[in-house]
């Protein structure tokens, strides 16, 4: 089959569309010529800025008139006239965009309820007994009718401009501390960040990052940790000019999220905390430089579900609370 025009389906959180990357370099590697388009939620499309290989993103507006905006996509894909449609997600509405686009072939997975109308049909395995694939590889799993088994990188491109914008914090060595999560499960506790900084030498540079509304979170760290040198970046930096600053920065602390996964794109080194969830899943780090620190007690109830939760079900949180932060420390 000759492919000209691929679009990849994505419509997700950030994390979830930086482990679709592997997809495009594969892609782009095996039908150079090939155009390949990204359909993805707005609000996520910087990640994309000047990446060599996307031709063109599609941006779903979630916000306001969510399935008018939706339909309207649906006609632009209908006359893209795809060769190729690869959904990663596992709801209706992503189904229901890959069969009305009419795309020559379609691939998704199986637990997408409208996947019998796809050409290529995949099993999803996660939280299978025995099976234990990167979400990377699953992805991958997706495209192999048309190309091979081999893995291909998860992978971002900060510009130039994104490198210069952080250059400012470089001049000394720094670490970056990412402490918040969408989910308090996933999330290692204030508590235990502000045991790890107090340890952590005061004349050390310690960068915070996240979104807007986690600045709260990280004053709450920096005043009961007494750290001076800290500074809050959160809402400050695009995605881009964070993995510019991950990238070189001596360690990077970050819960089983975004930040993991933003890390991993740019290979900085990472060190990942994960509390409720488990490396099983496959949301492990890629860097080449990258340890998991997880609770060294078998507990019965975790993991307590493949997402994070809002809050613990038992109630005492030992998942995360029993991680010993000098695991952290002796990554520095």
């Amino acid at each position: 089959m000759k492919i000209n025009k691929v679009l990849i389906i994505q419509t997700a959180s950030i994390g979830d569309v930086i482990l679709a990357t592997p997809l495009i370099e594969k892609l782009h590697s095996f039908y150079p010529d090939a155009q390949i388009d990204f359909m993805l939620k707005k609000g996520i499309e910087s990640i994309f800025i000047g990446h060599p290989y996307i031709s063109s993103l599609i941006v779903w507006d979630k916000s306001t008139k969510k399935y008018s905006h939706l339909l309207d996509i649906i006609n632009h894909n209908r006359d893209q006239k795809y060769d190729l449609i690869i959904n990663l997600q596992r709801f209706f509405t992503s189904g229901f965009t890959t069969v009305l686009s009419r795309a020559k072939k379609t691939s998704g997975f199986n637990k997408n309820p409208l996947s019998l109308f796809f050409s290529n049909r995949v099993r999803h395995k996660i939280g299978v007994e025995g099976i234990q694939l990167h979400e990377t590889d699953r992805n991958l799993s997706l495209i192999e009718k048309w190309t091979d088994d081999t893995k291909y990188p998860i992978k971002l491109y900060p510009n130039p401009a994104d490198f210069a914008k952080t250059s400012q914090y470089k001049t000394h060595q720094y670490i970056c501390v990412a402490p918040a999560s969408l989910w308090y499960t996933k999330e290692y506790p204030v508590s235990k960040w502000v045991e790890f900084l107090k340890e952590v030498d005061h004349d050390a540079y310690i960068y915070f990052l996240g979104a807007k509304q986690d600045k709260s979170k990280c004053e709450q760290i920096i005043k009961a940790s007494g750290h001076k040198n800290s500074l809050i970046l959160t809402g400050k930096l695009s995605f881009l000019e964070s993995a510019a600053l991950m990238k070189d920065a001596l360690m990077n602390f970050v819960n089983d999220s975004a930040p993991l996964h933003l890390a991993s794109a740019v290979n900085a080194p990472t060190t990942a905390i994960f509390c409720s969830t488990v490396p099983s899943f496959g949301f492990t780090p890629l860097s080449e430089n990258s340890v998991i620190v997880e609770v060294k007690e078998k507990l019965d109830c975790r993991p307590c579900g493949i997402h994070g939760l809002k809050s613990c079900p038992k109630k005492h949180f030992k998942c995360a609370l029993n991680i010993d932060h000098k695991e952290l420390l002796s990554r520095l």
